[in-house]
Parts: C-alpha cells; sequence; structure tokens
C-alpha cells in the first residue's frame, strides 16, 4: 500500500516536522515510491525528471539511516551526494539543511569555483553528509584530502546529465574509491537508452527500479501552448509581448547555444524588459547572482541554455519560454519542469518555426498528450500550419514503430549464450565415449 502522507512512511519526528515547515505532507509519487525500500537498504534506480520531488526522495531515507545509526564519535563523511553542476550541488545541500535543522547532521558541499581554504572544514571538521560535484571531488580524492573510506550511502543525482558531459569514468572512480559503502542511489531524468542502463548496471547491485514520468499526474498543473513564428524576427516579437503580460511574474527563457543567450537579453532590453542570465564560463559569484536577482523578484526574466541552467530550483516560477525548442523530448521535460512545482500550477510557452515542427511532434508523442496551439492577434503567423497529425498525434508513426520492431529483434538476438575465453582454454583433452567404433580403436592401435 503507497503511503498517502510522510508521516505513514515512518520518518523521524525531525524530518516530520522540517517538511511541514516547508509546508509539505504528501510525499509525491516517488518519494512514496523510493523512501521504503530505500529505507530498508536496497539499492534504488530510478527515473524522475525535474519537478517530481526526486531530491527528498534520496534525502529523506539517506539522513533517517543517519539516525537510526549515529556513530559514536565524529569523522569523515558517510553520504556522498554527486551531482554535475554547482548550482544543483548547492540546491541540494540547502534541502538537505533544511531537512535538518532539527537534528544535529551536518552538510558540507565540495563544488568547483570555490577556493580550497573554504573546504578546508570538510577535511578538518566532522561531516554526515558531503554533496560534490566530479572535478573538485577527484582532484582532493587524488590528494589525499577527502576520506572516501566511512561512505555508507553514494547518490548519483541526475546520471543522465553526468553522462552527457563526460563524466561517465570519474563518477566510476568515484563509485571504486567508496567501494565499502552500503547502498547506491542513481537519479536519472530518463532510462531510456542503453548508456544509462550499462551504467546503472555497473554501479549498483540488485536496485529497485521506479519511474516517476509525470505525463499523467504532475505535469496536469503545467498549461502547455506553443506559438507560431515566421522567422526570427517575429519570435523575438512574440516573446517580448508574452512576457509583458501580467501573469508573467517569474520566468525562465530557455535557449540552446550560449551566443543565442546574449542576443535575447539585448533583444529584451530594446523593449525595456531587464533580464539577467546564465551561459556555461560564468564565474561562480556571478551565476550565484543571476540566481538570486531572479529569486528575490529584482528581476522576472532568466535566459538560460540548457546546460547552464540543469538543477535550477528557483521557486514560483509562473512560465517556461522555449525560445529554441530542445533537441530532445526529454530535455523539453526538463525545461517545463521548472514551473508547476511544489503543487502550483505553471505554463510552458514554445515559440515554434516551421523547421521546429518535427521536433514538436517528436515531444507531442513522447508525453502522449497534445500541446495547443495559441495566436496573438497582432502577431498572426502568414506561413502555413503544420498538419495536426504531425503535431498531436499522441501515437508513434508506422515508421517509428516499424524501427522500434527491428530494434528488439536485434536485442532478442544478441541475448545469445556468451562463449567465455577462459571455457574454451579449460576444455582439456576429451576422453572418448565407450561406444567407439572398432575402426577407430584399429586406427588408435597403428
Amino acid at each position: 500500500m503507497t503511503a498517502t502522507t510522510f508521516s505513514e512512511l515512518e520518518l523521524d519526528e525531525s524530518l516530520i516536522n522540517a517538511l511541514a515547515d516547508k509546508g509539505y505532507e504528501r510525499p509525491t509519487a516517488i518519494q512514496a515510491s523510493a523512501i521504503p525500500p530505500a529505507m530498508d537498504g536496497r539499492d534504488v534506480l530510478g527515473s524522475a525528471p525535474t519537478g517530481t520531488g526526486k531530491t527528498a526522495a534520496f534525502l529523506l531515507p539517506a539522513i533517517q539511516h543517519l539516525l537510526d545509526f549515529p556513530r559514536k564519535k565524529s569523522g569523515p563523511p558517510r553520504v556522498l551526494v554527486v551531482t554535475p553542476t554547482r548550482e544543483l550541488a548547492m540546491q541540494v545541500a540547502d534541502q538537505a539543511k533544511e531537512l535538518c535543522k532539527y537534528n544535529h547532521l551536518d552538510i558540507a558541499t565540495i563544488t568547483g569555483g570555490v577556493a580550497y581554504m573554504n573546504h578546508a572544514e570538510v577535511f578538518s571538521e566532522n561531516q554526515d553528509i558531503v554533496v560534490a560535484t566530479t572535478g573538485r571531488l577527484l582532484q582532493y580524492i587524488k590528494e589525499e584530502n577527502f576520506d572516501c573510506r566511512a561512505v555508507e550511502i553514494l547518490i548519483l543525482d541526475e546520471a543522465d546529465r553526468m553522462l552527457d558531459m563526460g563524466f561517465a569514468n570519474d563518477i566510476e572512480t568515484i563509485a571504486g574509491e567508496t567501494r565499502w559503502r552500503k547502498q547506491t542511489m542513481l537519479f536519472s531524468a530518463t532510462l531510456e537508452g542503453e548508456a544509462i542502463r550499462d551504467f546503472a548496471e555497473r554501479l549498483l547491485e540488485d536496485p529497485i527500479e521506479l519511474d516517476a514520468d509525470p505525463s499523467r499526474r504532475e505535469r496536469k498543473k503545467i498549461q502547455q501552448f506553443y506559438y507560431r513564428a515566421d522567422n526570427l524576427e517575429h519570435k523575438v516579437a512574440l516573446l517580448r509581448h508574452l512576457i509583458n503580460q501580467e501573469d508573467v511574474t517569474k520566468s525562465i527563457v530557455f535557449v540552446r547555444k550560449r551566443e543565442r543567450v546574449r542576443e535575447v537579453v539585448q533583444w529584451l532590453r530594446e523593449a525595456g524588459i531587464e533580464p539577467c542570465y546564465l551561459e556555461g564560463e560564468m564565474v561562480q559569484a556571478k551565476r550565484n547572482e543571476a540566481v538570486r536577482r531572479l529569486s528575490s523578484g529584482q528581476v522576472k526574466v532568466l535566459v538560460a541554455t540548457d546546460v547552464a541552467s540543469r538543477g535550477l530550483d528557483i521557486d514560483n516560477v509562473s512560465h517556461v519560454f522555449n525560445f529554441d525548442m530542445p533537441r530532445t523530448a526529454d530535455v523539453y521535460l526538463h525545461r517545463i519542469g521548472r514551473t508547476g512545482r511544489a503543487g502550483r500550477k505553471g505554463t510552458a510557452i514554445s515559440l515554434v518555426e516551421s523547421h521546429d515542427y518535427p521536433l514538436l511532434g517528436k515531444v507531442t508523442r513522447y508525453i502522449e498528450d497534445t500541446i495547443k496551439i495559441r495566436v496573438i492577434d497582432s502577431l498572426r503567423p502568414t506561413t502555413k500550419a503544420p498538419s495536426e497529425a504531425m503535431l498531436n498525434n499522441p501515437k508513434p508513426s508506422k515508421k517509428v514503430l516499424a524501427k522500434r520492431k527491428e530494434k528488439k529483434k536485434a536485442e532478442e538476438s544478441k541475448k545469445k549464450e556468451k562463449v567465455r575465453l577462459r571455457d574454451k582454454k579449460n576444455i582439456g583433452k576429451r576422453r572418448k565415449s565407450s561406444g567407439a567404433t572398432e575402426s577407430q580403436q584399429t586406427n588408435k592401435t597403428e
């Protein structure tokens, strides 16, 4: 039976009180599914897009473990959380601190862009939970400044993103350094594709697999629309008009490339709209300042690329704008997951040129839902509209189904028994059966 309240999950009273302070009484789907087996010590492989409550899904059982089995004296970290970006690391650590406000546990971060002296407390003082990015963590491990031997729980957050960023070898090195651990939890936006499956198989032992696809539940809280644009100029005009609407109180505008970030910022400024922005190679202080300005309401627009914005957790985002359509449907889910969080409603708007129609079609088929078109009278498009079958057909095409069938056949044919080299080498001389023919025996004597 699935728990309907946090109290039913048998969490420590300090955690229940901390959750109540944040206004949370009922677990999300991924939390209700992941927390019980994680508290039992099972390895967890979870598919949980942004906005489904996955951070608490792995933090709560990890914190509960530390409270259930307190250590007698101070020492190095017992829980290690690895994230792909600095912002995500800081947000995970902040959430951990909020959850631990009524207990004695200590939380620290290890990220790039921070001076060595600021990490000194991690090495010299007692820490229970450390949240880290791969690069700086590996540096400290190699310098023997970070002791992994006490790590009991290893958590990999947004593992798919870490693979995309080329961190697979780094993560496996970290996993090797924490080989004495008792439990591993891996969370990814999607579990589709061989890369993430193979990666998980190497790191996890008999995991429970959980899928928290929000397509039918959390996504209902997000209204999704698209506006057709004739060209780039038309798209800019649409964005300016939409951002100036009263209901847009806090928004994120997504673009594909870093160069486009600066262009969109300039176009908005020319219209009297002051945005902040995030791009890949900003120094940490500037990145933090951009997030602070949006969070505090000093500005109402943040322009960002997918790489720069991964892991952002900003409260009360009213709108997400896809100025550039994402290349894949799972990235679309990541983007729109910035709004409609914590039970609130949100709006996701895509600005679509004719060359984006196939991408929009992929998204509608992936989420198995329609995305409605909207038109602004003063900014009506003049180009030909895409067919409704292309955009809003929730069923995969015959061609896609045929490809899936072929792929499945190919995978099944690969599942034949492997002939191992050691088996070949150790065959030795085979004894002949007693039923050998007389001619064989005669030949043998000759």
